[in-house]
């Protein structure tokens, strides 16, 4: 291992960042961070330091303080563009994208010329409904075509990964996915690809396209990219192109100990003419993180609720009936990684839509305790059946890496919120409140990494 200089000599800043940088490649994260410290404690205007570090932090699962940091190199250096589009991609995970729309914009005015930036504000236009603006940014972003290289900081050349992609968002996010000390990843927008360019060279395929409902045109493109190959591929598009709402939930109906709900597309101009029966959910497909997921009570508020839904279909659902006898909902997420099932979390919310960032468990003791069980036994905590109906579900979807958000009924049987390729393994925040849950999701990032070095016929230790 590197050894960090001694401080006595006082080494220069440059010193001290190569010595990051060398303990970096051999994954001595610590060590690391604490070179990069030690060379901002004598220059805290280091942009390269803090670029750094907050890379390195990313990679150990510590946003908030990548996100400091990257904060910081834009205060001393306002004018640099890669600090601001590293933060908006920061953002866009996050889902602010107002936020990150702002960051992107500035990196651009700063520097036409930077693809990745062009490329984040397009991502943020897409998501905010206005594929429309975002079109010109993607043909700048894309100028030079459809691949983008990602930082390697690897000893030799890793492993080269060919991550498909689609311009129009509904990837799985893998950042925490991909340890980039041991891939060499390439990212190929699938839907923006000419087929009859040369690939890049890789070892295997992996398709982070998740959401069916939003990628149609990127899933086709990507089995071109698929055929032309011939490398292994995870999570092959041919298997996801059939796993958009309406379809899972068409495709798990019959399996024994799930409870599906029905999942109906309407077209807009249909909706009035339509009898529903209340109260309904309402969704624009392709989005995610409670975005444009609406609640409709009566019919007399129906109008008003999805007026700002955007696209011509919509998703009409007949909502499942999960508040606890405590007035709480819950879901747990599952994630099927290889043909196993790893508990991931469980977000113990009073409001009707889930999600973990706004559920109550970082205020409860009690509901972190709740979930600490649910990760250390699941099968004690949901029971055989919910079990069993995630291996059954497993088995349909016959994807390499998806997840399951679910609730149980009080008869033991699984009650489905939704099961596709696009779920997010987070690593969660450096608190100790969250140690109980640092194993579980390690256990599930150690699985993918394994998935992937065996698909590559690695021998890497």
């Amino acid at each position: 291992m590197t050894a960090l200089p001694d401080i006595a000599e006082t080494p220069r800043v440059e010193t001290l960042i190569e010595a990051a940088r060398a303990l970096a490649r051999q994954g001595a994260d610590e060590p690391a961070k604490r070179a990069y410290l030690d060379a901002l404690r004598r220059d805290p205007t280091s942009l390269p330091a803090l670029l750094e570090l907050a890379r390195l932090a990313l990679r150990s699962g510590h946003r908030s303080a990548a996100r400091t940091a990257y904060e910081q190199a834009i205060f001393c250096h306002p004018a640099d563009p890669v600090a601001r589009a590293n933060l908006g991609d920061l953002m866009i995970e996050n889902a602010e994208f107002e936020a990150a729309r702002t960051q992107f914009e500035a990196a651009v005015a700063a520097a036409p010329g930077l693809a990745a930036a062009h490329q984040g504000l397009a991502r943020v236009l897409t998501a905010l409904g206005d594929p429309a603006a975002a079109e010109p940014h993607w043909r700048a972003g894309l100028a030079a075509g459809a691949l983008a290289m990602q930082p390697y900081a690897g000893a030799g050349q890793g492993i080269r990964l060919l991550v498909l992609v689609s311009a129009r968002g509904g990837n799985i996010p893998t950042r925490a996915l991909l340890d980039d000390t041991v891939f060499a990843v390439t990212a190929l927008y699938a839907d923006r690809h000419d087929q009859a360019a040369p690939l890049p060279p890789h070892a295997v395929i992996l398709n982070a396209i998740g959401d069916a409902d939003l990628c149609g045109a990127a899933l086709a493109g990507a089995c071109a990219v698929v055929e032309k190959s011939g490398a292994p591929v995870i999570n092959a598009p041919a298997r996801v192109i059939d796993t958009g709402r309406a379809a899972v939930a068409r495709r798990l109906a019959g399996l024994p100990d799930v409870i599906v709900p029905d999942v109906s597309p309407v077209a807009r101009d249909e909706i009035p003419q339509r009898r529903f029966s209340f109260p309904m959910l309402f969704r624009s497909p392709g989005y995610h993180t409670g975005q444009h997921f609406v609640r409709v009570e009566q019919a007399h508020d129906l109008a008003a609720a999805i007026a700002d839904l955007p696209g011509e279909t919509l998703l009409a659902i007949a909502p499942l009936e999960t508040l606890g006898p405590d007035g709480r909902h819950r879901k747990h997420r599952a994630m099927l990684i290889g043909g196993q099932v790893f508990p991931l979390h469980m977000a113990i919310s009073r409001d009707w839509k889930v999600h973990y960032f706004s559920a109550d468990m970082a205020a409860d003791e009690a509901l972190r305790a709740e979930e600490a069980a649910f990760l250390a036994d699941m099968p004690a905590v949901v029971g055989s059946r919910a079990v069993r109906a995630l291996h059954a579900i497993a088995r349909e979807l016959a994807l390499d890496y998806a997840g399951v958000d679910f609730a149980v009924a009080p008869d033991g049987r699984l009650m489905l919120f939704e099961a596709n390729a696009g779920m997010v393994i987070a690593p969660p925040g450096p608190e100790p409140i969250w140690d109980y849950r640092r194993a579980p999701i390690k256990r599930a990032l150690a699985a993918v990494k394994a998935l992937i070095l065996a698909k590559a016929g690695s021998d890497w230790r």
